[in-house]
């Protein structure tokens, strides 16, 4: 236990499976995904999403495979992508077994869907042959016929039974490299569905609300849904899923994570919403320090308060922090590491905060740099 206890979060224990080189479950970090929206048959178009979305950190990012020339296009994707790619297939059994063989990391399938047991088999060999793993993906908004009839409607009781009805496909044929996902739009059926199926089994859970709509209610539905799961211990891989440029879903999970302490990527700016007492123009300098410090990787905080209510005291807790003097007041306060340090012109305070970032980033990836080769 910490000494701040009620921050702890205690993590769901599930085995552990390789998503490629990327561990899933068990004690492994949260892993974040997206999905490239491109014709996957374009392998130049998605190998450049697939890049634009690892540049903002994805782990893991999953591509279509609907039809043989998008497998086809697969083997040169999986050999340029610099993370595993999951390759998301429906029905097709034969989809499976190319993309397995062309290189995906991973088959996000159900195997129910795919016909008989024989074309079962053929995957779940073809992913042992591969070391390929694989998601059993069960959707609200596609739950098998006969789980509707006895249930009524898509609820967390069906969509756990349908989960681990393919899952015991995979069980019954010695494939235990698998994780599940339970998703569904409303974010209340999602919610109770992960708890109910984190009881009933021990494999790794991908979180995801699905559909969840555009960038602004997509990413609060996300972030409710996946928040108070990650918050009760359950979880090891997540999606947001948006209507928006997939980058968008790298940042909003890891706003997520990050917002939890479960994982830590770039600046975590926090700023006051403003008021008639800020001495500069807090909305305008936080959306420029976010573009400027979009480049940052390295965690570490800072504060930018527009006066001294609440600046002094949360410049305390951050590296680098920054407390307006007041309206009328052409200067402020920068702190480092909690301590007052110098004051700024209030003109000079975008560059100014930039180049502290810039220079602490450096400081701690040296930092750890010489803890690693001292390590070694």
């Amino acid at each position: 236990m910490s000494v701040r206890p009620w921050r702890d979060i205690e993590r769901r224990k599930s085995r552990q499976i390789m998503v490629g080189n990327v561990p899933v479950g068990g004690d492994a970090p949260i892993a974040v995904q997206s999905m490239t929206n491109t014709l996957t048959s374009d392998a130049q178009a998605t190998i450049r999403q697939i890049n634009e979305i690892a540049e903002a950190g994805a782990d893991i990012v999953r591509v279509s495979c609907p039809d043989q020339d998008s497998t086809r296009a697969l083997k040169e994707i999986a050999k340029a992508s610099p993370v595993p790619i999951v390759a998301d297939i429906h029905f097709h059994y034969k989809r499976g077994i190319e993309a397995a063989d062309a290189g995906a990391a991973c088959l996000r399938i159900n195997p129910g869907n795919i016909g008989s047991s024989e074309r079962v088999r053929e995957v779940i060999k073809a992913a042992k042959d591969n070391g390929c793993s694989m998601r059993i993906g069960v959707n609200g908004g596609s739950l098998e016929k006969d789980l509707l009839d006895k249930y009524g409607e898509p609820c967390p009781e069906a969509m756990v039974e349908s989960a681990l009805d393919h899952a015991k496909i995979l069980q019954d044929n010695d494939f235990h490299e698998f994780k599940i996902s339970v998703k569904a739009s409303d974010v209340f059926l999602t919610v109770a569905a992960y708890h109910a199926l984190a009881e009933a089994i021990d494999c790794p859970l991908h979180l995801g609300v699905t559909e969840a709509g555009g960038l602004r209610i997509g990413s609060v539905k996300s972030a409710i849904g996946l928040g108070s799961l990650l918050w009760a211990g359950i979880g090891d891989t997540i999606r947001v899923s948006l209507s928006a440029d997939p980058v968008e879903e790298i940042k909003a999970g890891f706003d997520i994570l990050k917002s939890l302490g479960l994982r830590h990527r770039g600046v975590n700016v926090i700023s006051c919403p403003s008021c008639a007492r800020q001495g500069f123009n807090v909305i305008q300098t936080v959306e420029t320090l976010e573009k400027r410090l979009a480049h940052i990787t390295t965690p570490l905080s800072l504060s930018v308060i527009g006066c001294v209510v609440n600046g002094p005291g949360e410049a305390r807790e951050t590296d680098i922090g920054f407390t307006g003097g007041g309206a009328g007041k052409e200067h402020g306060m920068i702190y480092l590491n909690g301590d007052v340090d110098h004051r700024i012109d209030n003109s000079e305070l975008v560059d100014h905060l930039v180049e502290l970032v810039e220079k602490r980033a450096a400081e701690i990836q040296a930092e750890e740099a010489k803890q690693t080769v001292a390590a070694e």
